[in-house]
């Protein structure tokens, strides 16, 4: 437990860091590369250019900083933050190189307002707050390894098919190298790759949704090609290596009997048909609806098992530049013509983040709860 002291010190220095904003995470993610580059291997150094890493750390600490005497309040993020660093193999020495690096960086931008008290407290609530990190993560590797055909660490993996979904959408088929079982995951996770593009000087760790229902000898991920690992994925043959962690994520279709709506855009219907797949097999599940949004046909994926007749299913397909959909334009659900179940449904939400935030925001003009709309960010954990 932290004292009072410690805790009006850490909140003293929350106008310190919303006057310095992203400016500390930009200069501690570049102190921390030029003395430890062998985390270039680990973070996603793309997201490092676009500044979205920057932007989600600030926003963590700035958080944390605010309701550091009453963390509860964070365990969602932290939820979903653990399953991000399962994903990455993040271990315990990392936290100590982390907070090395934080603590330094708020020494070397604000000299005279950092004081030795004010150091000394952020040393106490980081340490508390990276012991929970690691307490919990330890917690999600166990499990993972614990089940049947779980592992730990890397497991190499064989292309067995790849089947193209669609125009930029292609979906391997992976099988494992050592023959051993694979472990279960939950429908709407996701599995990280680890793969060293020709152009790139460094290891590079991404997550892919997996695309299907649990299967008992394979795994399926459904890559669209727009960025430097998914291009290299694109270029590969039935017969390469990939390298994988086991399943994460916390972003999972709900063990209930309530309706659900599935709702995507864009590539961001890779968990939906996860998700929809599970629902459909599931006897206890009620009525589904299943809403997409692409640009038009030819970049629509899973159009044959969309297009299937399913039981309790209602379908709504939104052609942005086609009128060959069931919809033309951008998802306005207030003039959706299935009957939606606003007072009671699950909405799950999955694709861009502005597309999230303006689903978002209509089911709640909509009268939908907000704790009944679930999401996943692609990328860096963020808010809608």
């Amino acid at each position: 437990m932290l004292s009072q002291r410690t805790i009006s010190l850490v909140k003293s220095t929350i106008p310190l860091l919303s006057d310095a904003g992203t400016a500390v995470t930009a200069h501690f993610y570049q102190r921390m590369f030029t003395h430890n580059p062998e985390l270039k291997n680990i973070f996603n150094m793309t997201n490092q250019q676009t500044g979205k890493q920057q932007f989600a750390l600030f926003s963590a600490i700035a958080a944390y900083a605010t309701h550091i005497d009453n963390p509860s309040v964070l365990q969602q993020a932290i939820t979903r933050i653990n399953h991000k660093h399962v994903s990455l193999n993040i271990q315990a020495e990392h936290y100590d190189i982390v907070g090395y690096h934080l603590i330094e960086t708020l020494k070397e931008l604000a000299p005279e307002q950092f004081t030795p008290d004010i150091e000394q407290a952020w040393r106490e609530a980081y340490a508390l707050l990276a012991d929970l990190f690691i307490s919990q993560e330890e917690g999600l590797y166990q499990k993972t390894q614990n089940q049947v055909g779980g592992w730990r660490n890397e497991r190499e993996f064989t292309i067995d098919t790849i089947v193209k979904e669609s125009e930029n959408v292609k979906s391997f088929y992976l099988t494992p190298n050592d023959k051993r079982p694979i472990t279960h995951y939950q429908a709407g996770q996701f599995i990280s790759v680890s793969v060293q593009p020709e152009q790139s000087a460094n290891t590079q760790i991404r997550q892919y949704s997996l695309s299907q229902s649990p299967k008992a000898n394979h795994y399926r991920i459904s890559v669209k090609r727009q960025g430097l690992v998914s291009t290299h994925l694109h270029q590969l043959n039935t017969g390469d290596t990939l390298t994988l962690y086991p399943p994460a994520g916390d972003f999972v279709l709900q063990n209930t009997p309530n309706e659900k709506v599935f709702i995507s855009a864009g590539v961001g219907i890779t968990p939906m048909m996860a998700m929809l797949e599970q629902a459909i097999n599931t006897a206890t599940t009620g009525k589904m609806a299943f809403i997409h949004a692409c640009v038009d046909e030819t970049e629509h994926s899973f159009r044959p098992f969309i297009e299937q007749p399913h039981a309790n299913l209602s379908k709504e397909i939104w052609y942005e530049n086609s009128d060959a959909g069931d919809q033309t334009g951008r998802i306005q659900l207030s003039q959706s013509k299935l009957d939606l179940p606003l007072t009671h449904g699950e909405f799950y939400l999955c694709g861009p983040t502005a597309f999230m935030e303006a689903i978002k925001q209509q089911l709640l003009d909509l009268g939908v709860e907000s704790q009944r709309i679930l999401y996943e960010v692609f990328g860096p954990h963020e808010a809608l």
